[in-house]
């Protein structure tokens, strides 16, 4: 089974050696804000944006807790 785009930048930010395990998680929270603002631009716009980002959400939501970290946005930007 193919994987998808999001799949493979968040394996090569596993599998980077020479970054540190708070950089990984530093960089797959920005990879969550970002497809969490997609998703909040495409509801306010009365647009159904999905394509895929529900998914790459859950892929990311796995990668942090892989790393042992705490994955949910806090604050009001939350959905």
């Amino acid at each position: 089974m193919p994987i998808t785009a999001m799949e493979q930048v968040i394996r090569d930010i596993l599998r980077d050696t020479h970054l540190r395990r708070s950089r990984k998680i530093d960089r797959l929270l920005e990879l969550q804000s970002e497809a969490r603002g997609i998703q909040r631009a495409g509801s306010e716009s009365m647009r159904t944006i999905d394509e895929g980002l529900q998914d790459d959400l859950r892929v990311i939501e796995k990668a942090l807790r892989q790393l042992g970290a705490d994955g949910e946005e806090k604050g009001a930007a939350a959905l």
